[in-house]
């Protein structure tokens, strides 16, 4: 009787460092799965242009202008419907909005939004202001002390329902796209009032597109430096920044 305990406790013993057959199942599955994903986000057959160590990202194939194949965590690469940020999906249903184009309309505002601030921050740090005692210098004497003290008197409210009504109409156009009623590139308004683009070639054309995304770019990073560099501890808070 005790043999056949002992035996009985050494089987039980040599189970618990035998492999689990459902663990190494389930893991062999989510590494299939993780497998044909990767394979839909990548062109394994090129390399990414701004990043030569990686696959290019499968939707940057060079069809947008300033395409540069930088996406080194490939979100441009995510499958995903837009379109339900604007209008719920319950509403109706809708060709939708992809993540390129999402992307691109974001990116484009963005940029747009820097290049203007940028150039309002140094021009209150120049002394420039509107007419006003609200905005003159004795009452706003820094860019870095613009904002709390703008919302502070009430008039950043008003900016704020200007923005949210430009967003509410640049909404309804998207939900346009979305419908598959327009044909409309991403970020695209139709505003030329000095007519830059009249008569323009595709090449010409694609080279003013080029031209704002890449000032664009360089905006964003310009704006997060000379904010970040102004309100330092030892910073002057104004023009130069150090």
């Amino acid at each position: 009787m005790k043999i056949v305990a002992a035996l009985a406790m050494m089987a039980a013993s040599a189970s618990a460092f035998a492999p689990c057959p459902s663990k190494a199942s389930t893991s062999t599955f989510l590494e299939a799965v993780a497998e044909r994903k990767w394979n839909t986000m990548v062109d394994k057959t090129q390399r990414s242009k701004s990043i030569p160590f990686l696959p290019r990202p499968i939707n940057l194939d060079g069809s947008y202008v300033g395409d540069k194949g930088f996406d080194p965590f490939y979100l441009s690469s995510i499958p995903k419907n837009f379109a339900g940020f604007i209008q719920p999906p319950s509403w109706e249903e809708t060709k939708g909005i992809p993540t390129l184009y999402w992307m691109r309309e974001a990116e484009l505002k963005h940029g747009r939004i820097a290049m203007l601030a940028w150039l309002g921050w140094l021009a209150t740090d120049a002394g420039l202001r509107f007419p006003g005692e609200t905005f003159s210098t004795a009452s706003i004497p820094t860019a870095y002390q613009a904002h709390d003290i703008l919302v502070s008197q009430g008039a950043m409210t008003v900016m704020l329902l200007a923005v949210g009504f430009i967003e509410f109409c640049s909404g309804a156009v998207l939900v346009e796209v979305s419908k598959g009623e327009s044909d409309r590139e991403a970020g695209e308004f139709k505003f030329d009032p000095l007519n830059f683009m009249k008569g323009k070639s595709k090449a010409e054309s694609d080279k003013l597109k080029l031209n704002e995304i890449e000032n664009g770019r360089l905006a964003m990073l310009a704006f997060g430096g000379v904010c970040t560099q102004e309100a330092l501890s030892g910073a002057t808070h104004s023009f130069p920044y150090f």
